[in-house]
C-alpha cells in the first residue's frame, strides 16, 4: 500500500541501490500476492473434476454436494467488500496474514473430512479465509504500484492469475484425483501456505486507508448481505429437491434472502458511507458491464462443473483425461484476454462485450444435441469458444465497469466487480445444478433388479447413480447407468438452454446499452 511503498522506498534509499531494489520489492510484492490469489481461484473450481471420487466416498444428497461446491464461492462474495473495509480499518497485511491461517486450517480440515456436512463447513470456512486475502491482494497492488503503465501491466497479470486459476482448476484437480485422493485438492494448499506466510509477514509492511477509521464500520450491512445471499441460495437449493424441509419452507426462506438484500440495499443508500456503493448501478455503463461480469462467469463455472462430470461419467473419461480435455477452454481463455485489448480499440465496448457473450451462446449451442456418444473434435471446439468469448467479455465488462465509475469511487467499482466474479460462480452453480437436479432425478426411471432405496440413491446425482451401479453390477448396474446417463444429459440440455438465453440476453443488452468505445485513457 502507501505505507510500504514509503518503507521500501526509505530502505532502498538507505542502501544506496536505487531504482532496480526498489523495481524488484514490487515486482516480489506481485510475486507473492498473485500466488496467493492464485490459490483463491484454483479453490473455486478444483472440486469439480473430483466429484465422483467424492461421491463415491462420502455419498453426498443431491443438495450436499450442491454446497460442497458452492459454498465457497457464496460465502466469499459477501464478505470481499466486508474485509475489503476491515483491512482498510485494522491494516491489510494483518488480514493477509489472518487468511492465510484460517485457508490453511480450513485446507487439513477439508482434506480430512469425513461426511458431507464437515466438508460443507470446512469449505465455508475456506471462503472466509479466501475474502480474507482477495481484497487485500488488489489493494497493495494498487498502491504500490504508483507508475500507471506498471500499475496497468501488475494488474492484468492480475486478472490473468484470477481468470486463470478458475480454468486451471479442473487440471489440478484431475492430476491430484487420479495419483491420490480427493482430499488431496486442499491438503496441497497447507505446505504452500506454510511457504507463504513467513514471506507475507517479511515482504508486507502494516498498512491501512487513510481515512478509514475516520467512518464506523457498518457489521449490520454486512450480517444483511451475507444471510440474504446465504438464504437465496438455500432456498433455490432446497425449493429444487424438497429433502430437508420441503419445497414451502425453501421458498420462504429464499423470499427472506430477497427480504433482506433489500434491506440491505436501501440501507446502503440511507448511509453516509455504505459498505457497498449502490449508487454505481444508476449508471447504465456500470450496469451493463456488472451483469456481463456476473452472467459470463455464471455460464462459465456453472456449466464447466456440469461438463466435467459429463466427461467422466457419460464418456468415461478418467478425472485427468476429463482435466485435459477441458485444457482448450483455458488456452482459448489465455487469447481471449491477449487479443481483448485490440478487439476494444478497432472493434469498440459494444461489439467487443456482446460479441463475446454471443460467441460462447453460439459455442454451447451444439451440446444441446449431444447425446452419450463422444464427439471428440467438436467438443474441442466447443471449448476453444467458450473460453475466447467469456475471458473477451469479461475484460470488456471490466472496462466498462472502471470507466463508467467516476476516479473518486474507483474502489468502490472495484469490490462490485470483484464481487460480482465470486457471486457470479456461486450462483451458477446453485442455479444451473439446482436445474439439472430437478430435471434429472424424475428423468431415473424404477429398474428390475434395483431395490427402491438403490434407485432413490441415483436419482440424487449422476455420481451418485454411477457408485450405485458399480455397487449392484451385472445387467441390472450397466441398465441403471445406461438409464442415469441418459437421464443427466437431458437435464444438461436443460441448464445449458438457460445458459445460452441468458447470454443471449447479455449480449443483446451490453450491444445495446454499453458505451461504443472506451475512453481516451493515455497512462503516460
Amino acid at each position: 500500500m502507501i505505507t510500504f511503498g514509503m518503507v521500501a522506498d526509505s530502505q532502498v534509499q538507505r542502501a544506496g541501490s536505487g531504482k532496480r531494489r526498489r523495481r524488484v520489492s514490487r515486482w516480489a510484492v506481485l510475486a507473492l500476492l498473485c500466488f496467493s490469489l492464485l490459490l483463491i481461484a484454483v479453490d473455486a473450481t478444483v472440486l469439480h473434476i473430483a466429484v465422483p471420487a467424492l461421491t463415491a466416498d462420502l455419498e453426498p444428497t443431491a443438495v450436499e454436494l450442491l454446497w460442497i461446491i458452492d459454498v465457497y464461492s457464496l460465502v466469499v462474495a459477501p464478505l470481499l467488500i466486508t474485509f475489503g473495509t476491515l483491512g482498510d480499518r485494522y491494516g491489510r497485511r494483518r488480514l493477509v496474514l489472518a487468511g492465510y491461517a484460517v485457508f490453511g486450517m480450513a485446507s487439513a480440515g477439508a482434506a480430512a473430512a469425513g461426511s458431507p456436512a464437515v466438508l460443507i463447513v470446512a469449505r465455508a470456512l475456506l471462503g472466509v479465509g479466501g475474502a480474507m486475502i482477495m481484497p487485500a491482494t488488489l489493494s497493495i497492488i494498487r498502491e504500490v504500484f504508483t507508475d500507471r503503465r506498471e500499475r496497468a501491466f501488475a494488474l492484468g497479470v492480475w486478472s490473468a492469475v484470477a481468470a486463470g486459476g478458475a480454468a486451471v482448476g479442473p487440471l489440478i484437480g484431475g492430476v491430484l484425483v487420479e495419483h491420490a485422493w480427493w482430499g488431496a485438492v486442499f491438503l496441497i494448499n497447507v505446505p504452500i501456505l506454510l511457504v507463504l506466510l513467513p514471506a507475507a509477514a517479511r515482504l508486507l509492511p502494516e498498512s491501512a486507508g487513510a481515512d478509514a477509521t475516520r467512518h464506523r464500520w457498518d457489521a449490520l450491512s454486512a450480517a444483511l448481505s451475507v444471510l440474504g445471499i446465504l438464504a437465496l441460495a438455500f432456498g433455490l437449493k432446497e425449493a429444487g429437491s424438497g429433502q430437508v424441509l420441503g419445497v414451502a419452507p425453501a421458498l420462504a426462506i429464499f423470499a427472506a434472502g430477497a427480504g433482506l438484500l433489500a434491506v440491505f440495499v436501501r440501507r446502503q443508500r440511507r448511509l453516509a458511507h455504505p459498505l457497498l456503493d449502490v449508487e454505481l448501478f444508476a449508471r447504465r455503463g456500470f450496469s451493463t458491464g456488472v451483469a456481463t461480469v456476473l452472467l459470463a462467469v455464471f455460464a462459465l463455472v456453472g456449466l464447466e462443473l456440469m461438463l466435467a462430470q459429463y466427461l467422466q461419467l457419460v464418456l468415461g473419461d478418467s478425472p485427468l483425461a476429463a482435466a485435459v480435455r477441458m485444457l482448450p477452454l483455458m488456452v482459448a481463455a489465455v487469447a481471449g484476454g491477449l487479443s481483448a485489448a485490440r478487439l476494444l480499440r478497432s472493434c469498440g465496448l459494444r461489439a467487443t462485450m456482446g460479441g463475446g457473450l454471443a460467441l460462447t451462446a453460439l459455442s454451447l449451442a451444439p451440446t444441446l444435441w449431444w447425446g452419450t456418444e463422444s464427439h471428440p473434435v467438436l467438443l474441442t471446439l466447443c471449448f476453444a469458444g467458450i473460453g475466447f468469448g467469456v475471458q473477451v467479455a469479461l475484460l470488456a465488462a471490466s472496462d466498462t465497469i472502471m470507466a463508467a465509475a467516476p476516479e473518486s469511487r474507483a474502489g468502490g467499482a472495484a469490490a462490485i466487480e470483484e464481487t460480482a466474479y465470486e457471486l457470479g460462480a456461486g450462483l451458477g452453480i446453485a442455479v444451473l445444478g439446482t436445474i439439472t437436479t430437478v430435471v434429472y432425478a424424475p428423468a431415473v426411471p424404477g429398474l428390475a433388479g434395483v431395490s427402491g432405496a438403490a434407485t432413490a440413491q441415483a436419482r440424487q446425482s449422476l455420481a451418485a447413480a454411477a457408485h450405485v451401479a458399480e455397487q449392484i453390477g451385472g445387467t441390472a448396474g450397466r441398465a441403471l447407468l445406461r438409464a442415469a446417463r441418459e437421464a443427466f444429459v437431458g437435464a444438461l440440455h436443460s441448464a445449458i438452454g438457460v445458459s445460452i438465453a441468458l447470454l443471449a440476453t447479455t449480449a443483446l443488452a451490453a450491444a445495446v446499452l454499453a458505451p461504443r468505445r472506451p475512453p481516451d485513457d493515455d497512462p503516460s
